[in-house]
């Protein structure tokens, strides 16, 4: 049997994949190594992962993750190797998981539209191409946690129209002192601020909210997508429960760049299951 996860910062959808084809699904929290050390790590999947895989014999295991660079990736396998010694682990980031979940083995520009934001050009069998996101601070536009900035930003600063001003206030009890301490002092302040864009949902259909959504998805076409040579000429693909619940908009927003928009998951882990399906 072979294990499969990919995790962003939010959670960790894995996937235990049979000999015969059969796939079971697990949940648990998000593990990024930018904001967790390996103790940290370890820790999480003796609770969270390690009771929900007794019945199964893992051979093989594929992590895919937010924030796996080359350095962070190797944080990552050695807390796997303490979970699963003595079998074979391979560790990428979330960006090759988008890819290999929505292109396959064909061309394409695969993107994340989650807690985060990222988009590369994938030539069917490597990433040839990324423009930077850099991250929730000064980048990753269109992300769950840019929504949030945004936001948290304008109910704070007066901007809210009265209808959501009271719906945001009785939802979130919102105090200044409450969120700068969450965004400035607290871990995972991107989870914090991702978590409004629920918010944005339940009201998906106001000016207002329509506005914030068509703004931050133009701005990840124009800062990301169309960075690319071929935008206009290879499917565009999402993954990421932004682009997934959104998609309404999202969609029209890539008409709009004369984009080929091609899947739009809401996790890529069904993609990945197939894609590492045993021959």
């Amino acid at each position: 049997m072979i294990l499969i996860a990919d995790s962003g910062s939010t959670k960790t959808d894995w996937a235990v994949v049979s000999e015969k084809g059969k796939i079971t699904t697990i949940k648990t929290p998000g593990i990024n190594p930018y904001y967790q050390g390996a103790d940290s790590i370890i820790k999480a999947l003796k609770i969270n992962l390690k009771p929900e895989l007794t019945a199964f014999t893992i051979q093989k295991v594929y992590f895919y993750g937010a924030g796996c660079t080359d350095e962070k990736g190797e944080v990552v396998k050695q807390a796997l190797k303490k979970i699963f010694p003595n079998i074979e682990i391979a560790v990428n980031n979330d960006l090759l998981a988008a890819a290999r979940a929505t292109c396959g083995h064909e061309k394409g520009i695969a993107c994340i539209l989650g807690t985060g934001a990222n988009s590369c050009y994938f030539d069917g069998i490597t990433i040839q191409e990324n423009v930077p996101p850099l991250g929730y601070i000064l980048g990753d536009e269109g992300s769950g946690a840019y929504i949030g900035i945004k936001l948290l930003s304008n109910f704070l600063k007066g901007e809210f129209p009265e209808l959501l001003k009271v719906s945001f206030m009785e939802s979130y009890q919102i105090k200044k002192d409450t969120v700068l301490e969450a965004v400035y002092r607290k871990p995972y302040p991107n989870r914090y601020l991702a978590g409004f864009s629920r918010f944005a949902h339940r009201y998906k259909n106001h000016p207002y909210i329509i506005k914030l959504l068509e703004e931050g998805f133009q701005g990840f076409f124009d800062r990301n997508v169309m960075k690319y040579e071929s935008c206009n000429t290879v499917p565009v693909h999402f993954v990421g429960s932004i682009a997934f619940h959104f998609k309404d908009i999202l969609v029209r927003e890539s008409q709009k760049k004369k984009i080929i928009l091609g899947n739009i998951l809401e996790s890529p882990i069904t993609g990945l299951a197939d894609y590492h399906q045993p021959a």
